[in-house]
């Protein structure tokens, strides 16, 4: 849907967080309001904006970008400005960084008034929360933008409901929390999943812990706005608006494009699935920052070749698999003769892969994904049955979810540490891409992409969102 500028066009910032999983469902809103009349700046590092897709030429107008040079940090790799740079243990020196654009943020802001362009609202991520008090500063409202499962946000829960409801231990992440209805599957199974949580109150490198940012950011912010509707999580943003106390607004699955070309031609892993039998094809991925060990990705390759089935495997940077100076080591990231023995049914890519386009072919019948949000989300448009493989934050959420949905399978793990095996990876694959439940899982997966197909519905959802910045952008919540 796209409407001409007029006098009611408003003006936005927005500005992600310094990751790739978080910039390009901002760019793809950034998009949908832009296409609405509004005028949208966004805002990010150099080198993240040069990575960024490209913008279709008839938004151009609308949609501008704004670079902020990243500030050096002790520690932190040399030309490093988002999280795909760098090894998990430096994200939260990523965080110190990105702290300190707060100077270069309010010397924008104060640029824009003095060129009488005062913005009408700052769109922003989890962990700005210096953005509100400087917004303050220049009467502009801010709305937060959670791309994560709208579940993880209620398990995180207000600073208000943390008092009332103490979690002291790992432990107390392996229940629901005291603020959520019950019966709720929003808990988590394993103990490094919930370790991995409670860590998330101690302060770390960038000097505030992660629930001070998101404690501090929702306080400060007028509403929230989700990657999610009600057919995806029903019920979950009238819950979420009692408990933090400010409207939860759902801006529909925000689907980026299928884009099918690189460097001018039909990518060489388009051509590969061109050639596979329908549904033949296991896509494979794990993000960019899933906490991987060598281990890890032996026994995920040894559990394809186990399998024996077709797969393409988009194999990304492994965290914890650097080099002293923070430059990704591929040296022996794949067990000996791997390539080899299944070479002509399988594909390992390092670089730039399709994903959508590749999700989208009519080759591809199931997705092996750590269930991260955005990469879940993409599967929903082409009804693809889903073998998981989740790690920390949303994504165990997510898995439980996607399981109770009946369209996903997990891998077995181990409830203590979350290791996995080759059998178990092989297991699992087998039973979605081989064995009868696979049907099921698909035809389940199905009935959820007929009810996103609704594209209408879907615009519904930004456009019942932009009635709700212009009203809360004059009533404070």
């Amino acid at each position: 849907m796209e409407a001409a500028a007029g006098a009611g066009g408003m003006e936005v910032v927005v500005f992600p967080w310094l990751a790739f999983g978080h910039m390009i469902p901002f760019l793809e809103l950034s998009k949908r309001l832009a296409a609405r009349g509004h005028t949208v700046t966004f805002v990010s590092t150099p080198r993240n904006l040069a990575r960024l897709p490209p913008v279709p030429p008839h938004l151009s107008t609308r949609l501008r970008f704004v670079s902020l040079p990243l500030p050096r940090v002790d520690g932190l790799p040399e030309g490093a400005e988002s999280t795909a740079d760098v090894p998990a243990e430096k994200i939260e020196l990523v965080k110190k960084a990105m702290d300190g654009l707060a100077a270069p943020l309010a010397a924008y802001l104060a640029d824009e008034a003095a060129s009488g362009r005062r913005p009408d609202w700052i769109i922003h991520d989890f962990c700005h929360h210096w953005v509100p008090p400087i917004a303050d500063e220049h009467k502009v409202p801010c709305a937060a933008f959670m791309i994560v499962q709208a579940a993880f946000v209620a398990i995180l829960g207000p600073r208000w409901a943390n008092a009332e409801h103490p979690r002291v231990t790992a432990e107390d992440f392996n229940v629901p929390p005291g603020w959520i209805p019950s019966p709720s599957i929003i808990a988590y199974r394993r103990r490094s999943e919930a370790e991995f949580m409670a860590a998330m109150f101690r302060v770390n490198a960038s000097g505030v812990s992660d629930f001070e940012r998101v404690w501090d950011m929702f306080e400060r912010c007028r509403l929230v706005i989700y990657r999610s509707c009600e057919e995806v999580d029903p019920g979950m943003f009238s819950l979420l608006s009692d408990l933090y106390r400010r409207p939860a607004v759902p801006a529909g699955v925000l689907l980026p494009p299928v884009i099918a070309a690189a460097h001018g031609g039909r990518d060489e892993v388009l051509r590969w699935l061109d050639e596979q039998p329908p549904r033949s094809v296991i896509y494979v991925a794990l993000g960019s920052e899933a906490p991987l060990t060598l281990k890890n990705l032996h026994e995920l390759a040894l559990g394809l070749e186990l399998a024996d089935v077709r797969f393409i495997w988009a194999l990304r940077k492994p965290a914890g698999l650097f080099d002293a100076s923070g430059n990704a080591d591929e040296r022996g990231v794949l067990p000996d003769g791997f390539e080899e023995r299944t070479r002509g049914r399988g594909m390992v890519l390092t670089g730039w892969v399709p994903q959508v386009a590749s999700l989208a072919h009519r080759a591809t019948g199931a997705f092996l994904t750590h269930c991260g949000w955005g990469s879940t989300v993409e599967s929903f448009a082409f009804g693809l049955p889903l073998v998981m493989l989740p790690f920390v934050l949303d994504q165990p959420l997510v898995a439980r979810a996607m399981e109770e949905k009946g369209i996903g399978v997990e891998v077995a793990r181990d409830d203590d540490d979350g290791s996995f095996d080759r059998d178990g990876v092989a297991a699992a694959v087998r039973r979605v891409m081989v064995e009868d439940q696979g049907k099921v899982l698909r035809n389940n997966a199905g009935k959820l992409r007929d009810v996103l197909a609704d594209k209408a519905r879907q615009e519904r959802y930004v456009d019942e969102l932009v009635e709700c910045l212009r009203r809360f952008r004059v009533d404070a919540c």
